[in-house]
């Protein structure tokens, strides 16, 4: 009888609100009325936005990911332009690689991490086990960049030319390498590209040459002149702000 009793039951609760919340799809979100594109606040920031293509961790686009495009809060907008205006003047730039990330894109993450037969970007990791990336505080369960206060960026000088086309059926070297033989990136040269999961991402970290740690104190010290926190294991994640309560998963669309 229990069990006739949970099936009527389970039955009831599925015609009422319908499947599990594990298995539905990501309830449509409108767009805040705090949120911009940056492009909007300042189209000279370059954009590379990794997630809406195949040049990032898990190999492919993700989902939510159905534009190139940074979007981020308003305030948050206007305090990055106001470190691109401070960095002109000395002949760089800003370049982001994400902004706000969608947190149907989050549980994609956790998804791939979980995948241990996948190692086809072991490029990201060359020295860990893929089962140890959320241990270690490469991936998190739950993103700042889900409330629209954080950004990943690093330096280009000014006028560079873009970077050359990702091949997704090339062998690019680990992302701890030569900046020549990882994947295209235009940028100065930060020691790691971006997205790498390793210790010589850590901010400060002592394995990387004098160069490469004079352009990690540019961004950081650029970026905390103008309000922003900086993550010690990321030379490249910057937070604004106190992390507000709400997490979104409204889908970055194209501008129009």
């Amino acid at each position: 009888m229990r069990g006739i009793a949970g099936v009527c039951i389970a039955a009831f609760l599925y015609a009422a609100f319908g499947p599990p919340t594990a298995a539905r799809e990501p309830l449509p979100q409108a767009l805040p009325a705090d949120f911009v594109y940056l492009r909007d606040v300042d189209a000279s920031i370059a954009q590379d936005m990794r997630y809406a293509g195949d040049d990032n961790f898990t190999g492919a686009a993700l989902p939510g990911y159905a534009a190139g495009e940074c979007m981020l809060r308003r305030e948050v907008a206007q305090a990055l332009a106001r470190v691109e205006a401070d960095l002109a003047p000395r002949g760089l730039g800003l370049k982001v690689y994400d902004c706000y990330r969608p947190t149907r894109a989050v549980a994609a993450m956790e998804h791939w991490a979980s995948d241990t037969g996948d190692t086809s970007t072991r490029r990201f990791y060359p020295q860990l086990d893929k089962r140890r990336l959320f241990a270690l505080g490469y991936i998190a369960a739950h993103s700042a960049h889900s409330t629209g206060i954080a950004v990943d960026l690093t330096l280009i000088e000014r006028g560079a030319p873009p970077a050359g086309r990702f091949d997704r059926a090339a062998h690019y070297g680990p992302c701890t390498g030569l900046a020549s033989e990882r994947a295209p990136d235009n940028s100065l040269d930060m020691g790691t590209g971006f997205d790498c999961f390793d210790p010589k991402s850590f901010t400060r970290a002592a394995t990387i040459t004098p160069e490469q740690a004079r352009w990690r104190a540019v961004l950081l010290a650029a970026m905390r002149e103008r309000g922003f926190h900086n993550y010690v294991r990321e030379w490249w994640h910057f937070t604004y702000g106190p992390r507000p309560p709400r997490s979104y998963d409204f889908p970055i669309e194209p501008r129009h």
